[in-house]
């Protein structure tokens, strides 16, 4: 059976390649709602429909477990799912705990970037309230970057442009970590790093999603040992079956490795 990824995009794209890293063996498949993306744009209730119909078609496909890839996703529609379902079903919150723990080493405040739907959701607000006893938590929406990505664009230039506008009015050198709020703005964290100062921390919930994944396949003894990491995609329930567009979704991956390597070197080289 596969593991179902669903996101209104490509962003949940930075996720999967996480769970590919983790668990080789296993077959997945790939929503991506492309017909309706952006959702930070949208209301609540469109939203909220757009997931459970997409969650509707895959369980169709008879996954073992499935993860809402996507902040605003799982902020909305999360609990809903799994008492409509019964298989496990992750979901992914920006990750300002960690953030937050990281303020005690350095006293610097953290920078929450997303979607504005994501920022505006009661499940986001009440977790920064949970946690941020020292009110050093700020949020800044970046929808741009969404658009940018769901149209291929990371053009340095262009994506550079775009972020000194966004952060023209912030100081960034208060920020010690930034949250990547959104799966798609993985794609875009070099970017992001040369706009502030060296040192400062980058963190997503990615990882720890797929890291929760192989937790809970590991104790329901389901964990693929004989699977080919096979990926079946699929946009607004059509499979992709065009050889150059899954071309364009396999070098996404490529493309997180690059920015891996460069993290590792410590450069903010141009992606």
């Amino acid at each position: 059976m596969k593991i179902g990824f669903f996101d209104s995009g490509i962003g949940g794209l930075t996720v999967l390649h996480q769970a590919v890293k983790l668990l080789p063996k296993e077959d997945y498949l790939f929503y991506a709602d492309t017909a309706n993306v952006p959702y930070g744009e949208k209301t609540r209730e469109e939203v909220r429909q757009y997931i459970v119909d997409a969650a509707d078609c895959i369980a169709r496909q008879h996954v073992k477990a499935l993860v809402i890839a996507c902040n605003t996703a799982t902020s909305i529609v999360i609990e809903e799912l799994r008492q409509r379902y019964d298989f496990p079903i992750l979901g992914i919150e920006p990750a300002v705990k960690p953030a937050i723990e990281k303020w005690e080493g350095n006293r610097k405040k953290v920078l929450v970037v997303a979607t504005n739907l994501t920022l505006k959701e009661k499940k986001y607000n009440e977790l920064v309230e949970r946690l941020d006893h020292e009110e050093i938590v700020h949020s800044l929406p970046l929808p741009g970057l969404v658009q940018l990505a769901e149209s291929f664009r990371f053009n340095q230039d262009e994506v550079v442009s775009y972020l000194k506008e966004a952060f023209a009015h912030l100081d960034v050198t208060q920020y010690g970590t930034v949250v990547l709020g959104c799966t798609h703005f993985p794609y875009f964290e070099m970017p992001l790093k040369s706009l502030f100062p060296e040192g400062t921390d980058f963190i997503s919930g990615s990882l720890g999603t797929a890291k929760h994944l192989k937790r809970i396949l590991e104790a329901n003894n389901e964990v693929n040992q004989e699977g080919t990491g096979e990926i079946a995609f699929f946009k607004s329930g059509v499979k992709v079956e065009d050889a150059e567009e899954l071309r364009r979704y396999h070098g996404l991956f490529d493309r997180l490795d690059d920015i891996e390597r460069l993290k590792r070197l410590g450069t903010n080289s141009k992606q």
